[in-house]
């Protein structure tokens, strides 16, 4: 590969370009087992069947008592039906004996409908002679008539044994791992979370947590990255910073372990930029230099089966080639959507944003007064114009600009209204 740092990009990729290669090429990864209890938010790998029905015996839907329905034909307030009582059933304590004619037995909701009965008569249309509710009656005047059926859960009225119940490729949602667990379900088909490796680069950079001092400045693109790689449902395992030394950065990018590395620094074209270099000669350079801004010196490509995303060291450009290029990669791994992952509302904008045809923009926006109000349009380095930014509007490569007063999309930082 020719060297061009320091000469500048003479030609970059067309976004639209690198995205259609990223989406044509990311399919999710192999499937595991996970346990029931750890499934929430993971993705099907293959679709699940019911094993069985829910609810898998006929059982009461209201307190009261277990009858057959004939023999309450006629019953009224003014002539009730008189039934012995034959015992009880509760849930997970069901009624033992049969109920034949002219008898019921008391039952309460979930608890297994007894044999012979096919009907529930709720307690507020029975009678009996007991004080209490504890005490069982030796007989229960019926003071409405109960068709059969009524009031009672039919076997499978929930779930029909081999109903298909997910499809692939559903993120599990906790309703969804509740209905898995009534099936007696123990572990879930999932796709692998995509493991991530992130290198941090940069002679001038201290880890998280340590206090700036002199020329040194604190890594405050792990952080940011850490949380959304979460977000896109990976695995973040490993975790190093590096000085601008070719011989380190390459062992990293070479040892094996992840299914995609992220590398945040000297992916531009200066003389310490050694990170697409590497790329080209350890596997391949798919794209490098993107026609956007910012992010423009975003890179990308293939170590093996290993993904590697080459961001700006500058936050803001850095937050824009992840959300761009690796967030939907990994979302793709993984089993999801490789579509945006913001809610998104629509307002018109407060001023005209400036932009050049052929070039992506990605915009900080602020909300004010129900208006989209630009806050920067340059400025990578600027990480604290995220923080006081609503959220972003992307401004296509068609557009030479957004006039004052357009309605626009924006794409919202914060996941819910609070």
């Amino acid at each position: 590969m020719r060297d061009v740092r320091m000469r500048g990009f003479t030609r970059r990729t067309p976004l639209s370009d690198v995205l259609a290669a990223l989406e044509a090429d990311s399919k999710p990864l192999s499937a595991e087992p996970v346990s029931l209890g750890d499934c929430a938010g993971r993705v099907l790998a293959q679709e699940l069947a019911a094993p069985r029905a829910v609810p898998p015996f006929a059982r009461a839907a209201m307190d009261g008592f277990a009858v057959r329905g004939e023999d309450s034909f006629g019953a009224s307030s003014f002539d009730p039906v008189i039934l012995e009582v034959r015992g009880q059933a509760l849930p997970g304590a069901p009624f033992a004996g049969t109920v034949g004619p002219g008898e019921a037995v008391r039952i309460m909701t979930g608890a297994p409908l007894p044999m012979g009965a096919d009907a529930v008569a709720k307690a507020e249309i029975c009678r009996t002679t007991t004080a209490t509710t504890s005490e069982l009656p030796k007989t229960v005047e019926l003071l409405e008539a109960v068709a059969p059926e009524k009031h009672v859960g039919q076997v499978g009225e929930d779930v029909q044994q081999g109903e298909v119940l997910l499809r692939a490729g559903r993120r599990l949602r906790p309703q969804d791992v509740g209905l898995l667990a009534s099936l007696g379900v123990t572990e879930v088909p999932c796709h692998r979370r995509p493991r991530v490796r992130l290198i941090v680069t940069g002679d001038e950079l201290l880890a998280p947590g340590e206090v700036p001092q002199g020329s040194r400045i604190v890594d405050s693109n792990s952080p940011m990255l850490r949380a959304l790689v979460a977000r896109d449902g990976g695995l973040l395992d490993d975790y190093r910073l590096l000085p601008d030394d070719p011989a380190q950065i390459g062992a990293a990018l070479s040892e094996p372990g992840p299914d995609v590395i992220l590398v945040t620094g000297g992916s531009s074209v200066g003389a310490e930029d050694h990170a697409p270099v590497l790329l080209h000669k350890l596997g391949r350079l798919d794209f490098h230099g993107v026609t956007m801004r910012p992010a423009s010196p975003s890179a990308g490509g293939r170590i093996g089966e290993r993904w590697v995303f080459l961001l700006s060291g500058n936050p803001v450009s850095c937050l824009c080639a992840y959300e761009f290029f690796a967030g939907p990669t990994l979302r793709a791994l993984g089993g999801r959507s490789r579509s945006w992952p913001h809610r998104t509302l629509r307002a018109k904008l407060a001023r005209k944003i400036v932009s050049e045809l052929g070039r992506t923009d990605y915009v900080r926006v602020a909300l004010e007064d129900g208006l989209v109000l630009p806050l920067s349009t340059a400025g990578a380095s600027i990480l604290s114009s995220t923080v006081r930014a609503a959220g972003a509007v992307i401004v296509d490569r068609d557009l030479e600009g957004l006039a004052e007063g357009q309605e626009v999309e924006v794409l919202l930082y914060d996941e819910d209204p609070a």
